[in-house]
Protein backbone atom coordinates (compact mmCIF):
# COMPACT_ATOMS: atom_id res chain seq x y z
CA UNK A 1 0.00 0.00 0.00
CA UNK A 2 2.84 2.61 1.01
CA UNK A 3 4.78 1.55 -2.24
CA UNK A 4 1.07 2.48 -4.21
CA UNK A 5 1.11 5.63 -2.76
CA UNK A 6 4.65 6.67 -3.73
CA UNK A 7 4.65 5.66 -7.14
CA UNK A 8 1.27 7.43 -7.75
CA UNK A 9 2.73 10.90 -5.70
CA UNK A 10 5.71 10.08 -8.79
CA UNK A 11 3.41 9.85 -11.23
CA UNK A 12 1.27 13.10 -10.11
CA UNK A 13 4.84 15.28 -9.89
CA UNK A 14 5.99 14.25 -13.48
CA UNK A 15 2.27 14.93 -15.10
CA UNK A 16 2.47 18.05 -13.34
CA UNK A 17 6.33 19.10 -14.35
CA UNK A 18 5.28 17.67 -18.09
CA UNK A 19 2.43 20.07 -18.35
CA UNK A 20 4.24 23.30 -16.37
CA UNK A 21 7.23 22.85 -19.35
CA UNK A 22 4.16 22.23 -22.12
CA UNK A 23 2.32 25.58 -20.35
CA UNK A 24 5.50 27.98 -20.28
CA UNK A 25 6.68 26.56 -23.65
CA UNK A 26 3.04 27.60 -25.72
CA UNK A 27 2.66 30.83 -23.78
CA UNK A 28 6.64 31.56 -25.22
CA UNK A 29 5.21 30.70 -28.68
CA UNK A 30 2.55 32.98 -28.66
CA UNK A 31 4.40 35.71 -27.40
CA UNK A 32 7.05 35.98 -29.83
CA UNK A 33 5.50 38.50 -32.04
CA UNK A 34 4.62 40.45 -29.23
CA UNK A 35 7.71 41.31 -28.01
CA UNK A 36 9.34 44.67 -29.47
CA UNK A 37 12.54 45.67 -28.39
CA UNK A 38 13.53 48.97 -28.29
CA UNK A 39 16.60 50.98 -30.24
CA UNK A 40 18.07 54.31 -30.48
CA UNK A 41 19.02 55.05 -33.89
CA UNK A 42 22.53 54.61 -33.10
CA UNK A 43 22.16 50.96 -32.22
CA UNK A 44 20.35 50.26 -35.10
CA UNK A 45 23.05 51.97 -37.83
CA UNK A 46 25.58 50.31 -35.33
CA UNK A 47 23.59 46.87 -35.79
CA UNK A 48 21.08 46.81 -37.94
CA UNK A 49 18.39 44.20 -37.25
CA UNK A 50 17.14 41.56 -39.61
CA UNK A 51 14.50 42.76 -42.06
CA UNK A 52 11.94 40.83 -40.64
CA UNK A 53 12.25 41.86 -37.19
CA UNK A 54 10.00 43.74 -35.62
CA UNK A 55 11.58 46.60 -33.10
CA UNK A 56 10.63 49.77 -31.57
CA UNK A 57 12.21 52.61 -32.45
CA UNK A 58 12.49 56.07 -30.38
CA UNK A 59 14.33 59.46 -30.49
CA UNK A 60 13.40 63.37 -31.70
CA UNK A 61 11.63 64.12 -34.73
CA UNK A 62 14.93 65.46 -37.22
CA UNK A 63 14.39 69.59 -37.79
CA UNK A 64 13.64 70.09 -41.27
CA UNK A 65 13.20 66.47 -42.17
CA UNK A 66 9.55 66.11 -41.98
CA UNK A 67 7.79 66.05 -45.45
CA UNK A 68 3.78 65.05 -45.83
CA UNK A 69 2.90 63.22 -48.97
CA UNK A 70 0.29 62.23 -50.57
CA UNK A 71 -2.46 59.50 -49.11
CA UNK A 72 -1.09 59.96 -45.51
CA UNK A 73 2.35 58.95 -46.53
CA UNK A 74 4.88 60.44 -44.03
CA UNK A 75 8.98 60.77 -44.29
CA UNK A 76 11.11 62.23 -41.59
CA UNK A 77 14.34 61.86 -39.43
CA UNK A 78 14.71 59.95 -36.45
CA UNK A 79 17.99 61.18 -34.55
CA UNK A 80 19.68 60.94 -30.83
CA UNK A 81 22.05 63.38 -31.60
CA UNK A 82 24.73 61.03 -33.04
CA UNK A 83 22.79 58.80 -34.86
CA UNK A 84 19.85 59.53 -37.76
CA UNK A 85 17.18 56.77 -39.23
CA UNK A 86 15.02 57.63 -42.08
CA UNK A 87 11.40 56.48 -40.98
CA UNK A 88 8.77 56.15 -43.27
CA UNK A 89 4.91 56.17 -42.43
CA UNK A 90 1.66 55.64 -43.54
CA UNK A 91 -1.47 56.96 -41.43
CA UNK A 92 -2.69 59.61 -39.31
CA UNK A 93 0.39 61.01 -36.98
CA UNK A 94 -0.75 61.62 -33.61
CA UNK A 95 -1.42 65.28 -32.66
CA UNK A 96 1.10 65.87 -30.81
CA UNK A 97 4.03 64.99 -33.78
CA UNK A 98 6.24 67.20 -34.80
CA UNK A 99 9.94 68.48 -35.53
CA UNK A 100 12.05 68.87 -32.53
CA UNK A 101 9.56 66.47 -30.60
CA UNK A 102 10.32 62.99 -28.89
CA UNK A 103 8.54 59.52 -30.64
CA UNK A 104 8.78 56.29 -30.58
CA UNK A 105 7.30 53.50 -33.86
CA UNK A 106 7.10 50.59 -34.48
CA UNK A 107 8.27 48.84 -37.51
CA UNK A 108 10.82 47.31 -39.78
CA UNK A 109 14.20 48.54 -40.74
CA UNK A 110 14.44 47.31 -44.07
CA UNK A 111 16.91 48.99 -46.74
CA UNK A 112 18.45 51.68 -44.51
CA UNK A 113 14.39 52.78 -43.95
CA UNK A 114 12.28 52.25 -40.54
CA UNK A 115 9.07 51.41 -42.19
CA UNK A 116 7.14 52.29 -39.11
CA UNK A 117 3.39 50.79 -38.64
CA UNK A 118 2.79 52.89 -35.69
CA UNK A 119 3.83 56.08 -34.45
CA UNK A 120 3.62 56.97 -30.76
CA UNK A 121 4.20 60.99 -29.68
CA UNK A 122 4.98 61.82 -26.43
CA UNK A 123 1.56 63.08 -24.76
CA UNK A 124 2.61 66.69 -23.61
CA UNK A 125 4.93 68.73 -22.98
CA UNK A 126 7.27 67.59 -20.48
CA UNK A 127 6.46 63.46 -20.90
CA UNK A 128 9.01 61.56 -22.73
CA UNK A 129 9.30 57.82 -23.07
CA UNK A 130 12.14 56.29 -20.58
CA UNK A 131 13.71 54.33 -23.01
CA UNK A 132 13.95 57.59 -25.40
CA UNK A 133 15.30 59.43 -22.24
CA UNK A 134 17.79 56.92 -21.08
CA UNK A 135 18.88 56.66 -25.02
CA UNK A 136 19.65 60.28 -25.03
CA UNK A 137 21.32 60.63 -21.56
CA UNK A 138 23.49 57.72 -22.73
CA UNK A 139 24.59 59.58 -26.31
CA UNK A 140 24.69 62.58 -23.60
CA UNK A 141 22.46 64.36 -25.56
CA UNK A 142 19.63 64.85 -22.96
CA UNK A 143 18.20 68.26 -21.96
CA UNK A 144 18.36 68.69 -17.98
CA UNK A 145 15.91 71.00 -18.20
CA UNK A 146 13.67 67.89 -18.79
CA UNK A 147 15.14 65.92 -15.90
CA UNK A 148 12.38 67.55 -13.57
CA UNK A 149 9.38 64.67 -15.24
CA UNK A 150 12.20 61.48 -14.28
CA UNK A 151 12.38 63.45 -10.28
CA UNK A 152 8.49 63.00 -10.77
CA UNK A 153 8.32 59.52 -11.52
CA UNK A 154 7.48 59.64 -15.42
Amino acid sequence: MKNLKKQRRIQVIAVATVALIAATGIIGYAMRDGINFFRSPTEVIAEPPAATETFRIGGLVEEGSLELGASNNVTFNVTDGNGVVAVTYTGILPDLFGEGEGMVGTGKYIDGVFQATEILARHDETYMPREVVDALKEQGHWDPASAAEEDAGY
